[in-house]
């Protein structure tokens, strides 16, 4: 059986899921302002394993959220996923925050413009077209009246920021998707399976996450 563990951890939602063939099985998560990702990400391993009935062995590889996000929450599941598959001897994945975020759109016109809330006006963002393909590269930026003021179509803004970006982001074709969206390790079943079919595995030994350091979160 293909079961992949999922694990993300790049903003204040500590989120696991288990996947089989890209469709996922069973996730468990929990946002909470404190980042509890230390005391909840193995537990939710061991439960998710313990009510699927899954064996540890039973697993193909490990996905990570590779970033950017919180410095510790990354370091945190990165820790945790290399662990694992260096115990069992299996492929560590890799899963861009941003795509993850926006799998959870499903819209068939427009752009997506996931973004992770910094401080201050700050964010990280990059921007997909509907078929979830990435047209731009993550950037760590700061809002202003003209940021994606040269984009004409209909954009769709998902992430834990929209509640400040949209004071600030006026357009008539910007359209936020509820006030606050973590990224899923629900959202992240389809993307590592599909790298898994294509064998783009990680180096256990020297991956690290993409923290965009110059933009730390100030946790």
């Amino acid at each position: 059986m293909s079961y992949i563990l999922n694990i993300e951890t790049a903003t204040k939602n500590c989120s696991v899921s288990i996947a089989k063939n890209g469709e996922t099985i069973l996730c468990k998560q929990i946002a909470e302002q404190g980042y509890s990702h230390a005391e909840k990400l193995h537990v939710f391993i061991e439960e998710l394993l313990s009510e699927t009935k899954i064996s540890s062995k039973d697993l193909i590889a490990v996905a990570v959220s590779q970033g950017p996000g919180s410095y510790t929450g990354l370091r945190i599941g990165v820790s945790a996923a290399k662990g694992l598959c260096y115990a069992l001897e299996i492929p560590l994945i890799s899963v861009d925050t941003l795509s993850v975020l926006a799998n959870q759109v499903n819209y068939s016109d427009g752009l997506i413009v996931p973004m992770i809330d910094a401080r201050r006006m700050e964010v990280y963002s990059a921007i997909f077209n509907s078929k979830k393909e990435k047209i731009r590269e993550v950037q760590a930026e700061i809002l202003t009246e003209e940021s994606f003021s040269n984009l004409s179509e209909k954009i769709y803004f998902i992430g834990d920021s929209n509640e400040k970006a949209k004071t600030i982001l006026c357009s008539s074709n910007f359209q936020f998707l509820d006030e606050i969206v973590y990224p899923s390790a629900n959202e992240m079943s389809a993307i590592s399976f599909n790298k898994y079919q294509k064998n783009q595995f990680e180096d256990v030994a020297y991956f690290e996450p993409y923290y965009l350091k110059d933009f730390m979160f100030a946790k």
